[in-house]
């Protein structure tokens, strides 16, 4: 963690701003970024107390920081910010209503996007080559990180996405709100449900968007759910597979995968939007891996 008052001003200075953020892979995952084109930059953690979001990134700025990549439980404080006259928001950002990337341009205005989706399209397409079109698609929970995701798996054309969340009123709010924004166009099917309302048949794709997998936990969802040819997917990691994983390939699902390389991806994008320069994203999800795994 760095503090926040030291007015020094830096060139190419990044950080991580989240609570709790210091078990953060942002900064190894950007240094290894930035070894492969040679950039010098500077990359931290800084932990912020909640209801000191707003000020810590007009300090960040103050000290010549040129971009943010902001985490739980901030996302949402970071789009609002970008709301304010001056400040900018991507199309992804605005339709996820979360932000997780912050860049400063001109005179300190903010750009906010959001990286996730696309982070975890590239991950489940190219790392694992799981296609989305034409598939049916079950994601779990309507919190924060799904709303990141959401918008970019309808942008690959499934035949249909089913959100399911423990409380079925937030599940259906936010497939209405994808649907008025224009996602559920096109005959792509879009639904919101409570877990108990799924139907017992078996989905191509199956994305765990709780953080149940972080104490142990599982969604209520029914096995049904998953079949021989379902490839599950947790955005959660961790050094073994986790608990979402291993009891969906006990109750048969085909393929399953944690979001590591997601993880690895959405900062890849992050960085592309700092430095116009896409990074390889395979030797540091393999770096990180094999971390994890000692």
């Amino acid at each position: 963690m760095t503090d926040l008052f030291d007015f020094q001003a830096h060139a190419n200075r990044f950080a991580v701003m989240g609570n709790p953020v210091e078990h953060s892979q942002s900064p190894r995952i950007h240094r290894l970024f930035a070894r492969q084109f040679g950039i010098d930059m500077e990359y931290r953690r800084i932990q912020v107390d909640t209801g000191g979001f707003a000020q810590a990134v007009s300090h960040f700025a103050a000290r010549g920081g040129a971009g943010l990549n902001i985490t739980v439980p901030f996302k949402v404080e970071a789009w609002q910010l970008c709301r304010r006259p001056g400040n900018r928001l991507s199309a992804r950002a605005r339709h996820a209503q979360a932000v997780n990337t912050l860049r400063f341009d001109r005179k300190r205005a903010l750009f906010g996007d959001n990286t996730d989706g696309i982070g975890m399209i590239r991950d489940l397409e190219n790392n694992l080559g799981w296609g989305i079109a034409g598939r049916r698609v079950l994601v779990l929970g309507a919190g924060g990180a799904v709303r990141g995701v959401a918008g970019a798996l309808l942008e690959r054309r499934p035949d249909s996405l089913t959100i399911a969340n423990r409380t079925a009123p937030k599940a259906q709010a936010l497939a209405g709100r994808l649907s008025a924004d224009g996602f559920g166009g096109n005959g792509i099917g879009v639904a919101g449900c409570g877990y108990q309302q799924l139907e017992r048949t078996a989905f191509d794709l199956i994305i765990n968007g709780t953080s149940a997998s972080l104490g142990g936990g599982l969604p209520e969802m029914d096995a049904g759910c998953i079949g021989t040819h379902s490839v599950v997917y947790d955005m959660m990691y961790a050094g073994s597979p986790t608990v979402f994983m291993r009891w969906a390939c006990a109750n048969g699902a085909g393929q399953a995968s944690d979001g590591l390389g997601m993880l690895v991806e959405q900062a890849a994008a992050s960085f592309h939007l700092w430095h116009d320069r896409r990074p390889d994203t395979a030797p540091v999800i393999s770096a990180l891996r094999a971390t994890l795994s000692t």
